[in-house]
C-alpha cells in the first residue's frame, strides 16, 4: 500500500505539463550577512536563485548534480523549531531521531548519527549529539540563513562522517561582504501554548567595503509539553546562545574571526524520575564555546581563482545529572580545519583541490562512562572536477582519508576509508533536467562503535561495542528527474545503496542493570527508496498566488540473510495548500506518517499518524528595506498521540501535542 502510494505520486509528477518559464534571480551575494525580506518574496527563493555553500565553485542548487534541498526565506521561517532535526523533518527524504522537543538529530534516508555530518557554515559542530540520541546538536535554527541538506553520501567533500548526507547551518557569523547602507539585521519573539514558553533572537550586521560586525543571540525557556491526555514530565528546555564577529575585507578577499557560546539545560522525558522510589530525575547541562576563522583570498596565485580557509576550535562539554547529583561528565575538545583551492578552467574542466585535518579528544567520566577516552586523528585529501558539454554535465571526484582512533589503555586502530564519485545531468530542455549519481564511500567506525560497554541511563541503554569492526563501505546509485515551469515545480528522486560491513546497533533481547543490552554489530545491508515532491501552483491574480504542494518519502533497509534494520523511518504522505500577496499569506497542510511494522528484532511497531499544521502571517509596516511580520501557527492541531519509529524513546516520549504559537519577526 505505502510503495503503491509513492508509486502513484511518481508516475503523476511524471505526467505534469513541460511550461517553462525563466524565473528572475534575486538572490543576494554569496556570502553576503541576511539582507531584510519582506515575508511575501516571490515562494522565498526558488531553487535556482540559491547558491549552496556546502559546495564549491559558487553553485546554485539547480546547477548540482547532487541531490540537495533548501530551506530559507519564509519556508525557513514557518519551519524553525527548537532542534535541528525537527526544524528539517517536512523535508522529503530527512527525518528526526526526536528525543523530546530540544533534542533531535537529522535522519537522512534512514541513516543518523555518525553517518550524517552536521555543519555550522560548513565546518563540523564538534559536539556529542552522534554519541547518542539524548545528545542535543550544538546549532541553533532560529539563528539561520538558509539550512543545507545534501542527501547521499558527501564523504567527498567532508569525510567519511559523511558517509549518509551533510547538514549544512549557514549562520553568517563571520561575514563575507557588507551589508547594504551599511546595516541589516532581524529580530523574532514567539510563544508556543504546548510548553507555555517561547524563544526571542536578535542578529545585526554593520559596517563598511572595508570592516564588518556581527552579532546575535537567543534566549530559549520551554517548559514541560503537552501530550494527549496530560504533561510529559521533564521534558522542559531552557537554552542561550550567541556569538561575535568581524571581518576584513577588500578586493583581496575576506578575513574574519568569531566567537560563540551555546548553552543548554534540559530534562530527558525517558527518565522522569519515580519520587515515591526515591528516582531523580534526569537532565543535561550542556555547554560549548567555539572560536572560528574564515578567510579567501581572490585569485592569489597565476592558476587559482580562489583559495579559501575554514579552521574551528570547540571545546564541549555536558554533564547528566540525576536529580540534583552528577553523574556522567561528557566532553568534546576539538580541532578542525580546511583548505580549498578553486583552480581556472584547464581544458574545458572547472574544479578544486582540498585538504581537511582534525584532532578530537572524547571522553566520558563518571558512573555511566560507557566508552571510554578516546583520541582520534584524521587526514583527508580530495579533488573534484567538472565539466559540461552543451546541455550535458559531468562531475567527477575522489578522496582518501587516514583516521586514528586511540583509546585510553587499549590499542589503536588505523583506518584508510576511500570515496570515489560520478554524477550526469542532462538538461534535455529548459523545464527538465535528468541526473545519475553513483557513489562508492567508506567510513571508519566511530568510538562508541569501537570501544562503548556499560550503562548509559539518559538513552536507557546498556552498550557494548566490539574493537574490531572494520570500515564500512556504501555503493549508492541514484537517479533523479527535476521538472521547473510555470505552472509546475517537481523533483523526484529513487536510490538504491548497497552497504558492505553495515554498523548498526541492535537489540539482544536481553536486559544488564535493568536495561536493554543493545550491541555494536556488523552486516552487510541494503537501503533502497524515493522521493518525490511537486508543487502546483494553481493560480496568480489580483487576490494572490495559490500553490498546492504533494510530497512523499520512502526507505526500505534490510540486512542480508534477512532480517531488518532498527529505527527506520515509516513511509509518509505530505500535501500542502498555500496562498499569499502582498500583506498576508497562509497555509494549511497534513502529513501522513504511515505504521511502521518492518521492525528488526526486539524491536516494537508503530502506529500510523497524520499531523495537520496550519500557518498565518501578516506583513505590516513594511517599508523599502524594513518589514514586521506578526504570525500564528498551529501543529498537531487533532492533537495526535504521534511517535516516531526512529526514536529510541518512541514509547516513552511522544511527539508535543497541539500546539499554537505566535509572534512577531521584524527585518531592518
Amino acid at each position: 500500500m505505502k510503495l503503491a502510494l509513492l508509486c502513484g505520486c511518481i508516475a503523476a509528477a511524471l505526467c505534469l505539463p513541460a511550461y517553462a518559464q525563466d524565473v528572475p534571480t534575486t538572490a543576494t551575494d554569496e556570502g553576503a550577512p541576511a539582507e531584510p525580506r519582506p515575508p511575501s518574496d516571490e515562494a522565498a527563493t526558488r531553487l535556482n536563485q540559491i547558491v549552496v555553500k556546502a559546495v564549491p565553485l559558487g553553485q546554485r542548487a539547480d546547477q548540482l548534480v547532487t541531490p540537495v534541498s533548501v530551506l530559507e526565506g519564509a519556508a525557513l521561517d514557518d519551519a524553525r523549531a527548537a532542534s535541528i532535526g525537527q526544524t528539517i523533518a517536512n523535508v522529503p527524504g530527512v527525518s528526526t531521531s526526536a528525543y523530546g522537543q530540544g533534542v533531535g538529530r537529522p535522519v537522512i534516508r534512514g541513516l543518523d548519527g555518525p553517518r550524517v555530518a552536521i555543519l555550522a557554515d560548513g565546518v563540523g559542530t564538534a559536539d556529542a549529539s552522534a554519541i547518542s540520541q539524548d545528545h542535543a546538536v550544538t546549532v541553533e535554527p532560529f539563528l539561520a540563513d538558509q539550512v543545507e541538506i545534501l542527501k547521499g553520501p558527501s564523504t567527498l567533500l567532508y569525510g567519511p562522517g559523511a558517509i549518509g548526507g551533510v547538514v549544512n547551518v549557514v549562520d553568517g557569523r563571520i561575514p563575507q561582504k557588507s551589508p547594504e547602507q551599511g546595516f541589516a539585521g532581524r529580530a523574532q519573539l514567539q510563544y508556543e501554548d504546548v510548553s507555555n514558553g517561547g524563544s526571542g533572537m536578535f542578529r545585526i550586521d554593520t559596517g563598511n567595503d572595508r570592516f564588518v560586525l556581527h552579532a546575535d543571540g537567543l534566549k530559549r525557556d520551554l517548559g514541560d509539553y503537552a501530550i494527549p491526555g496530560r504533561t510529559l514530565p521533564n521534558s522542559y528546555v531552557r537554552g542561550d546562545s550567541g556569538a561575535l564577529g568581524g571581518s576584513l575585507l577588500g578586493d583581496w578577499g575576506y578575513l574574519g574571526v568569531s566567537v560563540s557560546r551555546f548553552l543548554n539545560n534540559y530534562g530527558n522525558p525517558a527518565e522522569p524520575g519515580n519520587p515515591d522510589e526515591g528516582e531523580d530525575p534526569v537532565h543535561i547541562d550542556m555547554a560549548q564555546t567555539r572560536y572560528e576563522l574564515k578567510g579567501a583570498l581572490e585569485a592569489p596565485l597565476a592558476g587559482v581563482e580562489k583559495l579559501e580557509l575554514s579552521a574551528a576550535r570547540t571545546d564541549y562539554q555536558h554533564t547528566e545529572f540525576e536529580g540534583e547529583d552528577p553523574a556522567t561528565r561528557f566532553t568534546n575538545r576539538s580541532s578542525e580545519g580546511r583548505l580549498l583551492l578553486t583552480h581556472a578552467p584547464l581544458g574545458g574542466w572547472r574544479g578544486a583541490v582540498g585538504m581537511q585535518a582534525s584532532r578530537r579528544d572524547f571522553a566520558a567520566l563518571g558512573e555511566e562512562s560507557f566508552v571510554p577516552p578516546t583520541r582520534t586523528r584524521a587526514l583527508g585529501l580530495f579533488a573534484t572536477e567538472q565539466r559540461e558539454w552543451g546541455r550535458l554535465k559531468l562531475e567527477l571526484g575522489a578522496r582518501g582519508d587516514r583516521e586514528e582512533s586511540t583509546p585510553e589503555a587499549g590499542e589503536p586502530r588505523t583506518f584508510h576509508p576511500y570515496s570515489l564519485s560520478a554524477g550526469l545531468a542532462w538538461r534535455f530542455d529548459e523545464a527538465w533536467h535528468l541526473t545519475a549519481n553513483l557513489d562508492r564511500a567508506q567510513r571508519a567506525p566511530a568510538e562508541e562503535e569501537l570501544y562503548a560497554y556499560g550503562p548509559h541511563e539518559a538513552s536507557a541503554t546498556f552498550e557494548i561495542g566490539d574493537p574490531n569492526l572494520r570500515k564500512e563501505t556504501a555503493n549508492q546509485f541514484e537517479i533523479g528527474l527535476h521538472h521547473h515551469g510555470e505552472w509546475v515545480d517537481a523533483k523526484i528522486a529513487i536510490y538504491a545503496n548497497r552497504y558492505d560491513d553495515f554498523i548498526y546497533l541492535a537489540d539482544t533481547g536481553e536486559v544488564e542493570d535493568d536495561l536493554p543490552v543493545r550491541l555494536w554489530s556488523q552486516q552487510d545491508a541494503k537501503f533502497r527508496g524515493g522521493e518525490v515532491e511537486a508543487t502546483f501552483h494553481l493560480a496568480r491574480n489580483d487576490s494572490g498566488h495559490y500553490d498546492l504542494k504533494l510530497w512523499a518519502d520512502r526507505v526500505r533497509a534490510t540486512l542480508d540473510g534477512g532480517g531488518n534494520l532498527p529505527r527506520i523511518p515509516a513511509a509518509r504522505l505530505g500535501t500542502e495548500l498555500s496562498w499569499r500577496n502582498d500583506a498576508w499569506r497562509a497555509s494549511l497542510g497534513a502529513t501522513r506518517y504511515f505504521a511502521q511494522d518492518d521492525t528488526a528484532a526486539h524491536e516494537t511497531p508503530t502506529p500510523g499518524f497524520t499531523l495537520v499544521n496550519a500557518r498565518l502571517a501578516w506583513n505590516f509596516a513594511n517599508g523599502e528595506r524594513s518589514g514586521w511580520e506578526a504570525f500564528l501557527g498551529g501543529e498537531n492541531l487533532t492533537n495526535q498521540t504521534a511517535r516516531l519509529s526512529t526514536s529510541l524513546v518512541k514509547d516513552q516520549v511522544p511527539l508535543p501535542g497541539r500546539n499554537i504559537s505566535l509572534g512577531m519577526r521584524g527585518w531592518f
